[in-house]
Parts: C-alpha cells; sequence; structure tokens
C-alpha cells in the first residue's frame, strides 16, 4: 500500500460507491435508459406536446417498470428539458457544453447540456493527468475559489469532463493546456493508469442528484523547466507536494475525493500498470 493506512483507503472506495439518497427511476430517451430521477422530480416539469398531442415527457411503465420517457428526436428533446430544468431553478451552472448521452451499452443516443446531467443521472466520462517532477514530487492544483464544485481543494495535476466534440485523447490534450499550461509533447512517459468508476450521490438540483461517472486517468513526468500555469482561471495555484505531504491533505479531506482516488491507485500499484477502482 505504499504507506496508506488500509481502513482510509477502504473508506475512500467506498465512498466512490454510495447508492443513491432515495429511490430513483429509469429516465427513456428514444426507448433507451440513459439515466435515472428521483420518481417526483420531473412531476414540477412541463414541456409543450408534440405536434401529434403527445406528451413529451411522461410517467409511464415500460416492460412493467415505472419510468420518466422523454419522447421525440434525443438531442432536441433533451435540449428542451434541459432549459426546463434551467428556468425551474433545477440545473447546475449552466456550460454551454454538450456532453454525450450514451445507453447501457455505452451507444450514443444523442447529447445534453452539462448543467443537467447529474439530477437527470446520465453517465458522464472525464479524463485526469497526475504528473509527477523528476524528483518524484507530485504537481498538484487548487482549485479556484470561484469553482461551483470543490473549491479551493486539492485536485490532480488536470482534471476535466469529456465533452461530445472531443475524443478522450483529444481531451487529455486540451484539458492540459487550458488547465496547467503544459503541451502533451513536453512531458515525458505519459502512460494510462486504469480508469476509476464513480456512482454518488450529489447535491444537484437540491439535492436530487446522483453522480455516474467513468474517470480514465493517465501518469506522466514532467520535466524539470517545464512549470504549470493556468490558462483559463479555474485553477488557484500549482505547488509540488512529496508523497508523504500529498497522503496527509487526503488523509485531512483537503483533496477532492475523485483526486484521492485516482492518486492512492497509482499510490498502490505505481506509474505505468493498470489500476481499477
Amino acid at each position: 500500500m505504499n504507506g496508506m493506512d488500509p481502513p482510509w483507503l477502504d473508506a475512500l472506495r467506498a465512498s466512490g460507491q454510495l447508492a443513491p439518497a432515495r429511490p430513483r427511476m429509469p429516465l427513456l430517451v428514444a426507448d433507451a435508459v440513459v439515466g435515472s430521477v428521483e420518481p417526483d422530480f420531473l412531476s414540477k416539469i412541463r414541456l409543450r406536446p408534440l405536434s401529434d398531442g403527445r406528451e413529451q415527457l411522461s410517467k409511464t411503465e415500460h416492460f412493467d417498470i415505472p419510468v420518466w420517457r422523454l419522447l421525440g428526436e434525443p438531442t432536441a428533446a433533451l435540449g428542451a428539458l434541459a432549459l426546463a430544468l434551467h428556468d425551474a431553478g433545477l440545473a447546475h451552472a449552466w456550460r454551454d457544453e454538450q456532453l454525450a448521452v450514451t445507453d447501457a451499452q455505452g451507444r450514443r443516443i444523442g447529447t445534453v447540456e452539462r448543467a443537467v446531467v447529474r439530477v437527470l443521472g446520465i453517465t458522464t466520462a472525464a479524463v485526469h493527468l497526475i504528473g509527477q517532477a523528476e524528483d518524484g514530487r507530485f504537481w498538484v492544483q487548487q482549485r479556484a475559489w470561484s469553482k461551483t464544485n470543490d473549491p479551493g481543494m486539492w485536485d490532480t495535476l488536470m482534471g476535466g469532463m469529456i465533452s461530445d466534440a472531443d475524443t478522450l485523447a483529444g481531451a487529455l490534450e486540451r484539458e492540459t493546456w487550458e488547465e496547467a499550461g503544459l503541451r502533451l509533447e513536453a512531458l515525458q512517459r505519459i502512460v494510462r493508469g486504469g480508469h476509476v468508476d464513480i456512482r454518488r450521490p450529489c447535491d444537484d438540483g437540491h439535492g436530487a442528484g446522483y453522480v455516474v461517472e467513468r474517470i480514465d486517468w493517465y501518469h506522466c513526468t514532467v520535466p524539470d523547466g517545464q512549470v504549470p500555469v493556468n490558462q483559463d482561471g479555474e485553477v488557484e495555484q500549482f505547488v509540488l507536494m512529496d508523497a508523504s505531504e500529498m497522503l496527509q491533505k487526503m488523509y485531512a479531506g483537503e483533496f477532492t475525493s475523485e483526486a484521492a482516488l485516482i492518486q492512492a491507485a497509482l499510490l498502490d500499484v505505481g506509474p505505468g500498470m493498470s489500476s481499477r477502482t
């Protein structure tokens, strides 16, 4: 475990795999389950009927299971639902960023505004990069105090969601520049470490949100002379921490849970080795 406290590590991993705080119902789009919502959550939302008079959003049954069904072309219908949730004060910070919406088999159904993925329990994808200096210390970022999620907390060198317009490789390259001002070609020994799966309740929608996310993480060496410099205003500062200092801050809850899980995975198996949590 490379010095990690086993009970703490068990508790950390358990915190990333939590059942919903309250029961949830499947959300169907194009007859595919794409997410979940609390049973009465969408009762507050009214959408225009379709041209043939059918209700675009309704509570019904699918194979004898109660579901919320959204009719119409998936991206347009999800867009209308997102705007209605925004107008009702039930969306997160609006980003004008479309994320892919997939079915249980990972097939793309359409896209939706990032601000509503958690209240709708839609699976998201993200990428993180762990960076170590040549002397072994870790480059970590402190998230800006203006961030809506986890302001001021410590994080990996880079972490961001993968938009519908991105590939995993494209998101890794773009986010590394935007957050850390580093070009991938200037980094050394970039290797895929593994992935972390997150399932837990969240505060979106006044406590009605549920995070379902897959995070692919990578590890690299940041050569001497390469210093991270934030480009998008979302990072307060970058600092170098040795493993002991980083662990102490992780134990104290000063790192985001996602970053702690990823850093713990690296410390558990070492760079360049596959890990799943």
